[in-house]
């Protein structure tokens, strides 16, 4: 059987307008984060999966982000299986902020990768 390889795209690659799907827990969310992005996390993923089919509804493709991209690749499978477009963003947030991307927290506290 051939397995097609996960749709990835490195950090610096990402539209700036595109829709980021972070599923990192809320601790590491808090420390810092993708402005805009959609915040759930993976242990609540077939949970909430209709807020993201919902927002992939609206923008067509997802850019699924972690910590460095193990729990991304998977989701990014799982989605691309149920027939989304979805792309992993290799390396995740390490990768992210090693490329200079902007990152946000909700308090205004200096953002960092936990």
């Amino acid at each position: 059987m051939n397995v097609s390889p996960l749709p990835s795209v490195d950090a610096a690659s990402v539209p700036a307008d595109a829709l980021v799907l972070d599923v990192r827990e809320e601790n590491e969310w808090a420390a810092g984060h993708v402005e805009g992005a959609v915040h759930v996390p993976m242990s609540d993923f077939v949970a909430r999966f209709g807020e993201v089919t919902e927002s992939l509804a609206e923008h067509g493709r997802a850019y699924v982000m972690c910590r460095v991209g193990g729990r991304s690749a998977q989701v990014t499978q799982y989605l691309v299986q149920q027939g989304f477009d979805a792309v992993n963003i290799d390396g995740g947030m390490l990768a992210w902020d090693g490329a200079g991307r902007p990152m946000v927290t909700e308090n205004g506290a200096g953002a960092f990768v936990l």
